[in-house]
């Protein structure tokens, strides 16, 4: 029920699933069971990093926040997801949908920003090998990583801010299954003008910047390889980003489908398996693609398991 007597709203109806009830159950099982495997897997990634002396490198140290940021990212999400999707309806106060914007938006950009950082380490041990350790010494990586977070926490505080100081008297129905940016700003009884204007700049200047950082990245990368003279040189230095690069596509290929794509102000049943994908399973990816496809962690994860079963 929407504030319709002019009084100020003090929850809200998220309607994300609304399209799904004959499957919600399966819905359920399924992003619990996604959850358990993205919350196993990075944090396994964060265990070895830390553990092993052979992983105590700058990429390692990016991926060990990543990892973090990864289960951070998912945990704002997926246990409100699971109690909708419990519920017959599924409602979030307006103290939680700020909370839930807030760090939705803080670790969202947090992940934007550790890709490009982790994409100038791989440019500069690749473009730049002689200077590496200079470039890439502890003061830089602690810096990049802390620029990353503050991006985020810039990011999340601008946009909940803002939005949760404009008034909602009218409609109170949310549109998808989580307090996103465009689905809240919308149920403003006030212009949102400034709003999607702000929502503009910080995508600029936190989302498309790195990712135009990346790209440049990848292309000095690129050229590098194409310098290289054996194949097997080749192989080698790609063999040393694929798996970053991948990432990269996942990540703002699946954000860029749900966010870009032509749509009507509403989210519609389309967005919101694109938006389930990005939010909840990509994160699950990063685990597996940094194990199978790296022999330093395969083998660090091998070490960790040998100590453990037979002792050091």
């Amino acid at each position: 029920m929407g504030g319709d007597n002019g009084t100020e709203l003090t929850e809200f109806i998220l309607l994300g699933f609304s399209g799904f009830v004959f499957v919600q159950s399966h819905l359920f099982w399924g992003v619990l069971c996604v959850y358990v495997v993205t919350l196993l897997g990075n944090s396994l990634i964060i265990i070895l990093t830390l553990a092993d002396p052979a992983l105590h490198s700058p990429m390692y140290f990016f991926l060990r926040h990543f990892s973090l940021v990864e289960i951070l990212y998912t945990t704002t999400i997926v246990p409100r997801m699971l109690a909708d999707l419990r519920s017959s309806c599924p409602t979030i106060s307006r103290a939680s949908c700020f909370t839930q914007l807030y760090f939705f938006a803080l670790f969202g950009i947090a992940e934007c920003c550790l890709l490009t950082a982790m994409a100038y380490d791989r440019y500069a041990a690749i473009c730049c090998p002689l200077h590496y350790t200079t470039l890439m010494n502890q003061g830089t990586c602690v810096g990049m990583v802390g620029a990353s977070y503050l991006a985020g926490i810039i990011s999340g505080t601008t946009h909940s801010v803002f939005i949760f100081t404009l008034p909602f008297r009218g409609a109170n129905t949310i549109h998808h299954f989580l307090c996103d940016i465009l689905p809240v700003l919308r149920l403003a009884s006030a212009s949102t003008f400034w709003g999607e204007v702000g929502n503009l700049f910080v995508t600029i200047t936190f989302i498309f910047v790195p990712f135009l950082l990346i790209v440049a990245s990848y292309a000095c990368i690129l050229a590098a390889i194409l310098g290289v003279a054996t194949s097997q040189g080749r192989q080698k230095i790609f063999s040393t980003c694929s798996s970053h690069l991948f990432v990269v596509i996942l990540f703002y290929g699946t954000a860029t489908a749900a966010y870009m794509r032509p749509q009507a102000d509403s989210f519609g049943d389309t967005d919101q398996i694109l938006s389930i994908f990005y939010t909840v399973v990509t994160p699950m990816f990063n685990p597996f693609v940094y194990t199978l496809r790296n022999k330093e962690v395969t083998g660090a994860m091998r070490r960790l398991m040998k100590r453990y079963l037979y002792g050091p």
